[in-house]
């Protein structure tokens, strides 16, 4: 996948628990799990305005791009 979450680095960051972060934003642990882990299709921009809101961050600080281009 292209596109990177790196909600576990902002965490670590933050010093705040995958369990704090789902209370904080209003998602079930299932639902950040799989955010956090890259396996979600999508993610609504309330929830990530969300994350950044309790994370103190940005949206570029959880979101990154690498291409799959091999060179």
């Amino acid at each position: 996948m292209a596109i990177i979450i790196n909600i576990d680095v902002m965490l670590a960051k933050r010093k705040m628990s995958v369990t704090e972060l789902s209370e904080r934003v209003g998602i079930t642990m299932a639902n950040m799990s799989i955010l956090k882990n890259g396996k979600a299709k999508a993610v609504r921009l309330a929830t990530l305005e969300a994350i950044c809101k309790a994370l103190d961050c940005q949206p570029g600080d959880i979101l990154e791009y690498r291409s799959d281009d091999v060179h």
